[in-house]
């Protein structure tokens, strides 16, 4: 009797230690909101005893516009660096170097196909020439590209070389495509004027400010490569025509590419 009651007295005892107390306990402790293990203190956010752990600890998914933002580059940015992307049914721009008749050194613009007010007149493909061989129209001449390519072979072979080191630099256009007769004669017949075949000349400028007419230095001892280079332009052209050929042509050079059952005529 006397044992028994010892170890009872023992075993509460043991109840009022805290030892004994946690072992018999079978609720787990509750999880630390957060912990530190550093050799400095560090001031650590409080999470509400509400919260717990009842919120995600994964990282909320991107907002879909910086997702589309990550996955294809910046479209402007590409542009200015890259210029705008190519696509293969994209069309070549016109070219715009100003040069007509498959002839780069004729320059100018093509215009639509003119239908003459008189039967016989007209232009197919007509070009408004300024510029042939760097010497510039005093205004653009209507011409087929027949006479245009006429014109800038004479200027190249026969003029330039005519004035030697002197540079012509204009030509002073007289007439070019106009629907009218021969020499404005009623009941004649159309001119190579009203076919775009045609142009006349009626003066030069040099590269010095120099200006000789046909009218005024054409006879004179200045215009001696002016009578040169009309004496050239003959078999470029089917009809060369100035001053000494007949009172129509007293002030001017008249070239044209006709052509003539009995060949050229020059005069």
């Amino acid at each position: 009797m006397k044992r028994f009651t010892t170890l009872v007295l023992i075993f509460a005892l043991g109840l009022a230690q805290p030892g004994w107390a946690e072992l018999s306990s079978p609720r787990p402790k509750p999880r630390p909101v957060a912990t530190v293990a550093l050799d400095a203190p560090v001031a650590t956010a409080q999470v509400p005893a509400s919260q717990g752990l009842t919120r995600s600890i994964r990282p909320e998914p991107r907002p879909q516009s910086v997702e589309n933002a990550a996955r294809k580059p910046s479209k402007g940015l590409l542009s200015k660096v890259f210029g705008p992307p190519k696509t293969n049914n994209s069309r070549a721009k016109p070219s715009a170097s100003g040069s007509v008749c498959k002839d780069p050194a004729i320059r100018g613009t093509p215009i639509p196909t003119i239908r003459g007010a008189q039967k016989g007149c007209g232009i197919e493909n007509p070009v408004r020439v300024t510029e042939v061989d760097g010497v510039m129209l005093s205004t653009p001449a209507t011409l087929d590209c027949d006479t245009a390519r006429a014109l800038r072979k004479w200027v190249s072979t026969k003029l330039k070389p005519a004035f030697g080191r002197t540079e012509v630099t204009g030509l002073h256009v007289a007439a070019h495509y106009a629907c009218r007769s021969r020499n404005n004669k009623k009941g004649a017949r159309i001119s190579e004027h009203g076919r775009g075949k045609a142009i006349d000349i009626s003066g030069f400028r040099l590269a010095n400010g120099t200006e000789l007419s046909i009218l005024k230095h054409y006879k004179s001892s200045k215009g001696k490569p002016i009578r040169t280079a009309h004496k050239g332009a003959c078999g470029i052209f089917g009809t060369t025509l100035g001053p000494s050929s007949d009172g129509y042509h007293e002030d001017h050079l008249h070239f044209d590419t006709a052509r003539h059952r009995g060949g050229r005529y020059c005069n």
